[in-house]
């Protein structure tokens, strides 16, 4: 059953940028977009690449292996080779403290 579990301080993520986390066996891409903390699968759904090798580029990140765009926010390809979103996560903050849903 999912449940939240601590990722980080949301202090230690900084506006436009990204952190690979693993957590509860989920390898994420934890983003703050302007103000908006989101949590996407850290694995892209083309070739299985570590997304956390690859660069934020506005609100997305782009792939290091084919170059394969995500939406940082809602998982959602913004371009190919890859055809399948990624997996969003509910994220919540409390106390300063971010907690992803896993």
């Amino acid at each position: 059953m999912p449940q939240f579990v601590p990722a980080l301080k949301d202090s230690d993520l900084e506006e436009g940028s990204m952190r690979p986390l693993d957590i509860g066996g989920e390898h994420l891409l934890m983003s703050k977009i302007e103000g908006v903390v989101s949590a996407v699968s850290g694995t892209c759904t083309h070739e299985e690449t570590d997304l956390g090798l690859g660069f934020v580029l506005e609100e997305r990140v782009v792939c290091p292996l084919h170059l394969s765009q995500f939406d940082l926010r809602t998982g959602e390809v913004m371009n190919p080779p890859a055809t399948e979103p990624l997996r969003r996560f509910n994220v919540k903050i409390e106390g300063g403290t971010i907690f992803v849903e896993v």
